[in-house]
This record gives structure tokens, C-alpha cells and sequence, in this order.
């Protein structure tokens, strides 16, 4: 029995190979991230990295598809690289525990890659990803804030420059239009955000409140973003 074969009827046999072939890393492996990966892992993706420094904790469990009592306090990298191998053997998955950031940016060669998935929250880390791509002609796409949103079919797949209403993506043009960046492709929602209706929201380390969330955005925004790797690595000329 071929796992691929409803994937080879439908892309086509060369196309199939372009994927099994294909090298991707991801950055973030929370709520958009983990759905990424599982996406691709199941399309047949050959080669994936995924780099994350936390932990699962009870938190996720209401939007993470690798959060489950059974994970909980395992680090995010090790339950990804353990599901993905159990939906194939054959998948060459790395795990990386690593918060990324500016400082530690050469610690991750990114000239390896056929695609980079940025679905990290940290700006200075999401701003380090895209520009380091760009500047290697590797193929990037972005997730912009999923967060405090309840509609799904208000997410966009769009260029930077299109974007509106999102708080991050109004962020994130202005900082790459100072890096001379115009040009990015998002996914990114038109929803106006839900403000935190819970007084005691969970906490960030800097005292801020993380945002409310449930499954239906993230997990949406994951799978188009795997939708449009596997597109465009399908699509490559």
C-alpha cells in the first residue's frame, strides 16, 4: 500500500517526487506551525526542519495539534519529530530547539532550503527570517497574528504590501519597508481582533496577556501555508 497514492493521483508522479525531494524548514511549532509540518509531512514533503525552544504546556492543548496530556512539558521539536515520523518513517525531519532570534540567527543556514516558514510572533525574529531568505533567494512566506480571531474564512493569502486591519502585519510593513523590503508573501487575517475578555489571561514573561485563541484560525492559516509551499514547490521552474 502507497501512503502518497491518493497525493500521486492527484499532483501526478513527477510532481510527487519535486515534494518528496523538496527540503522546508519551519520556525514555530505552536498553533499555526504545528499544523504546517503536519500538513506537509502528510503531502509528502521529503526533507523538513523544524527549529522551536518550548515546551508543550496545558495551554495549547485547546489549539496545538502536537499538545495532548501525553505531551505536556515535552519539548515542542521532540512530539513534532515523533508524529511526523509515525505518519511516515521515510520523512528525513530534524528537530532544533532553538529560540530564534538576530544574535543567534548563524546558527541556522538557511541556503540549504527549498522553502522557509515563518509562523514565530517575534518580530525582531520574524523580520531576521525573512530578510536572511530574501537575501538567498530562498522562497519565504509569513504568517502574520492569528490570535484573537474566530473567523477562518476571513484569512488571505496576500503580498505585505495588501495587507490591512492585522496589528502585526501593520507592524511588519513598516519594518521591512525600512529594510527595503516590499514585497512578501502573507497569510493574514481581516479580522478585527477580539480583545482578551479574561482578566487573567495568561501571562507572558513580560507581564502582557498572550491573546485569546481557539483552533479554527491557526490550524486554517497553518494548512494554507502548507497549501502554498506545496504549490509553489509543484510550480518551481
Amino acid at each position: 500500500m502507497d501512503a502518497f497514492k491518493r497525493v500521486k493521483s492527484l499532483v501526478g508522479e513527477d510532481n510527487y517526487l519535486k515534494l518528496k525531494n523538496s527540503s522546508v524548514v519551519v520556525f514555530g511549532i505552536g498553533g499555526v506551525g504545528g499544523y504546517v509540518v503536519e500538513a506537509l509531512v502528510r503531502s509528502g514533503i521529503g526533507n523538513i526542519t523544524v527549529i522551536d525552544d518550548d515546551t508543550v504546556k496545558e495551554s495549547n492543548i485547546n489549539r496545538q495539534i502536537i499538545a495532548t496530556t501525553e505531551t505536556l512539558n515535552k519539548d515542542k521539536v521532540d512530539v513534532m519529530v515523533s508524529r511526523a515520523l509515525e505518519i511516515n518513517p521515510q520523512v528525513k525531519i530534524t528537530g532544533k530547539k532553538l529560540f530564534y532570534l538576530p544574535e543567534n540567527a548563524n546558527t541556522v543556514d538557511l541556503s540549504g532550503f527549498d522553502y522557509v516558514v515563518d509562523a514565530v510572533d517575534t518580530v525582531s525574529a520574524k523580520l531576521e527570517i525573512i530578510e536572511r531568505s530574501l537575501n538567498l533567494s530562498v522562497p519565504v512566506i509569513s504568517c502574520m497574528g492569528t490570535g484573537g480571531k474566530l473567523e477562518p474564512t476571513m484569512l488571505k493569502v496576500s503580498d505585505i504590501s495588501k495587507t490591512s486591519v492585522c496589528p502585526l502585519a501593520r507592524v511588519m510593513r513598516r519594518e521591512l519597508k525600512s529594510r527595503g523590503i516590499n514585497h512578501l508573501k502573507v497569510v493574514y487575517s481581516e479580522e478585527t481582533p477580539i480583545k482578551n475578555k479574561d482578566e487573567k489571561g495568561e501571562e507572558k514573561a513580560n507581564g502582557r496577556t498572550y491573546p485569546p485563541s481557539m483552533i479554527f484560525v491557526p490550524a486554517t492559516a497553518g494548512l494554507i501555508i502548507a497549501n502554498e509551499v506545496v504549490k509553489d514547490i509543484i510550480n518551481k521552474r
